[in-house]
């Protein structure tokens, strides 16, 4: 059964975002995501600056298995990326909640429908 953490909000797309102070979120791809895409062995993401909209792909993820696009859960200002990432995507697999998130934004107006734990936990295994 994958790991659901009760701290952030999903997609049905299998993101989540993790709200931070000052208007500002954290975005990834859920434990359940991680385990259907395999071993990961490229993450491409957006530049410090970009503009993301809600439910609109900002991303791609390369596994052994396929490429998966990644869609921004909220709206925003990309104001970090995660570096390690370049050199070590396989961090995705290995904790998708903690070292291995994608971006920080500077939320702005618009989201997608976004699911509490449960829901998603409902949703996942479904």
């Amino acid at each position: 059964m994958a790991e659901v953490d009760p701290e952030v909000e999903y997609t049905d797309t299998h993101q989540w975002v993790r709200r931070l102070p000052a208007d500002s979120a954290r975005i990834g791809i859920s434990d359940f995501a991680q385990d259907e895409l395999g071993d990961i062995i490229s993450v491409t993401l957006p530049a410090v600056g970009a503009t993301l909209a809600a439910g609109e792909p900002f991303g791609e993820i390369e596994s052994t298995k396929s490429v998966a696009e990644v869609y921004a859960p909220v709206s925003g200002v990309v104001t970090a990326v995660n570096g390690l990432l370049a050199d070590s995507p396989e961090i995705v697999n290995d904790d998708p909640y903690g070292e291995g998130w994608l971006v920080t934004v500077d939320v702005r107006a618009g989201e997608t429908k976004l699911m509490a734990a449960q829901e998603y936990r409902t949703f996942s295994e479904g």
